[in-house]
């Protein structure tokens, strides 16, 4: 009987040995269902031996119960990339396997996204900057090439997308459309169904298992689907032949994972194109701080987009302080609402906050109401009643007095997208509001049926967080109000100015698409910051020469590299404890060009009643700090303590 040497969804790379199922139907790229840890798991088999391991009695390896799948869901390419993803990304092999394969125990029977037809030809004449763009994408010898598509919104990055796409199939290659947002996905799968028909497939989080899993067998029968979109984990898709890989909107943060493994979609597809031999075209109004310097340093070769297309021009962005305004909205706000209304036209309004107010004071004596197993502020409710924590979910009824010193002269303060839908239904009863964020568009399909009724003329005023500010193109809006500008500005974290400065650019853009009137309302308590300043003046090449001057002088990325090790605990002492240790093994490990930032508590320093510390390693180069790493996990593993639980982020995005 042979045997199969599996991995499973742990931090480790360990193999363990299985006898064959009674069947005789267990093969590599299978799933099993084993006894592991004292109950049945699910493992991944990855291998096959005619003998048992030569440090293992067989009479103690135990069989396999049952196959998960009738045919392997994976293959050798893909457990190379999860080695791959297990090395670089310090996980387990089953980790990086977990979050490439959908869940999904069976796959079903799905219909296609169309029914079959060839390629549609492309609907529009290109201007001369985007067949400049093309060309130098589709070019013969540009395999292995890095591009990136740089133009303002509106200025045709899509279709320069989807006119390299159909090049690329006519080369009998495959294609991977990553966009950042699930509330993307339905308008670009919906561009690429009616270009590529049945040939395309979706992959996104917003599927159930079984349908995730039945997308992911019909993109690696051959021919079945040559094109796929979706957000991150979409780059991991089984495509046959890969020969174009797409990020849209490169600069997002969605693209990074934020549980093990911690892979960025960027990097990933880096891998895979540079294993395949294929084209990686990344694209944005706003790109991050590492794709501007690489494009600076000709690492990345920079394809610019400089007018937009459908009859409209850059919006007019006026930057207006909320530091004496009565309510939400100011005067200036309200009045281009009430303009854009008579004018028959439509606004968005973006606030990155949700909830109806954020943070519990009172004045007296200074107390505040903060979450019992989190070190962050209860987020209000008033819709339900409640008083919720954003990181553990922990909610609780807001006391009617000051629980310290029992003064009247305390509640909530700050305003998310709840109070501003209050108020602006209250200002403006006449007109059809909708608030897309988190908690309003959580049933399936939700999102959809609310993004296609603002595109059909149905609501004039949309209101959301992220959902809105990135590139979803809507005809009719003519004015964009962005609420409060500056949330995220406070945040002590080095990237606070660039996404606070993309965000802003981004949700601007959404404005003036197909009319030279657009408007943008930025409401600002901090009118005079370089990231306002520059955002509200759309000058991209301003804010990035003061951004990687002081990135440069503060030696941060991109002139730097990052690990960081997060260690938590229920035991405050002992997270302390162990990041000392950690960082006593670390310094002398460390490469001559590198240094440790901590131990120190993290800027979030207690999330579900962990205590968090953390030390983040900072060097020249990638490859000489990656090595200290190791070094540094395998002595600290050695004697650990078994109650402290150690994070290893490779290139974070965030260090709260």
């Amino acid at each position: 009987m042979p045997y199969f040497e599996l991995v499973f969804n742990i931090p480790s790379d360990r193999v363990f040995s299985y006898r064959g199922d009674e069947k005789g139907e267990a093969a590599v790229g299978k799933r099993a269902m084993v006894p592991f840890g004292g109950r049945d798991s699910l493992g991944y088999v990855v291998g096959q031996r005619d003998y048992p391991p030569p440090d293992v009695a067989e009479g103690s390896i135990k069989a396999i119960r049952r196959l998960v799948d009738k045919e392997p869901v994976f293959d050798e390419r893909d457990l190379e990339l999860a080695k791959w993803m297990a090395g670089y990304y310090f996980c387990g092999t089953g980790q990086a396997l977990a979050a490439m394969i959908p869940s999904g125990k069976r796959a079903g029977d799905y219909p296609a996204l169309a029914p079959d037809q060839d390629i549609a030809p492309s609907p529009l004449e290109i201007s001369s900057e985007q067949e400049r763009a093309l060309e130098e994408i589709t070019s013969p010898g540009a395999g292995n090439t890095l591009f990136y598509l740089y133009g303002i919104t509106g200025s045709g990055k899509t279709e320069v997308f989807l006119r390299a796409a159909e090049s690329t199939l006519r080369e009998g290659k495959s294609v991977i459309y990553l966009v950042p947002e699930i509330s993307l996905t339905h308008q670009t799968a919906q561009a690429i169904v009616r270009r590529f028909g049945s040939r395309a497939a979706a992959i996104h989080s917003g599927m159930s298992p079984a349908a995730r899993l039945s997308e992911w067998m019909r993109i690696r029968r051959s021919g079945e689907a040559v094109i796929v979109v979706g957000p991150r984990s979409a780059v991991f898709s089984p495509v046959k032949n890969l020969g174009l890989v797409i990020i849209d909107e490169e600069q997002d943060g969605s693209y990074k994972s934020g549980s093990a493994p911690r892979y960025h979609a960027r990097q990933t597809a880096m891998k895979r194109c540079a294993s395949a031999g294929a084209r990686l075209v990344m694209g944005s109004a706003t790109p991050s701080a590492e794709a501007w310097k690489l494009m600076r340093d000709g690492v990345i070769r920079r394809l610019n987009l400089t007018r937009r297309l459908s009859g409209g021009s850059q919006p007019e962005v006026l930057p207006v302080s909320l530091e004496r305004c009565d309510g939400c909205l100011t005067p200036e706000l309200k009045e281009e609402i009430r303009l854009t209304s008579r004018m028959k036209r439509q606004t968005i309004l973006f606030l990155n906050r949700r909830g109806f107010a954020y943070f519990y004071h009172c004045r007296p004596c200074g107390y505040e109401l903060g979450c019992k197993r989190c070190s962050v502020s209860l987020t209000w409710y008033k819709s339900r009643g409640r008083a919720i924590c954003h990181y553990c979910g922990y909610s609780a009824t807001p006391p009617p007095a000051c629980p310290q010193c029992g003064s009247l002269e305390a509640g909530f303060s700050g305003f998310g997208t709840e109070m501003i839908e209050e108020e602006v239904r209250k200002t403006f009863p006449d007109l059809k509001v909708l608030r897309i964020d988190a908690d309003t568009t959580e049933k399936k399909g939700s999102l959809k049926k609310a993004l296609d009724l603002f595109r059909t003329g149905e609501i004039d005023i949309l209101l959301g967080t992220q959902m809105v500010a990135k590139g979803l193109n809507f005809p009719g809006v003519r004015l964009v109000g962005v609420v409060l500008a500056d949330t995220g500005l406070h945040l002590p974290d080095f990237r606070a100015a660039e996404r606070t400065f993309s965000l802003v650019v981004q949700v601007a853009g959404r404005s003036g698409r197909y009319f030279p009137d657009g408007k943008v309302i930025v409401q600002t308590l901090r009118p005079r910051d370089p990231a306002i300043v520059k955002s509200c003046a759309l000058d991209v090449e301003g804010f990035f020469e003061t951004e990687l001057a002081q990135r440069e002088a503060l030696s941060f990325p991109p002139y730097t590299r990052l690990i960081r090790f997060t260690l938590r605990c229920r035991d405050e002492e002992r997270a302390r404890a162990a990041a000392d240790r950690l960082a006593s093994i670390a310094l002398p490990l460390l490469p001559p060009d590198a240094d440790a930032l901590g131990p120190a508590e993290c800027p979030l320093r207690i999330i579900s009643n962990q205590y968090r510390r953390h030390l983040t390693l900072r060097g020249k180069t990638m490859p000489a700090l990656h090595a200290a790493a190791a070094a540094i996990i395998a002595r600290y593993e050695k004697g650990k303590d078994a109650k402290v639980y150690l994070e290893v982020d490779v290139d974070p995005v965030s260090l709260l």
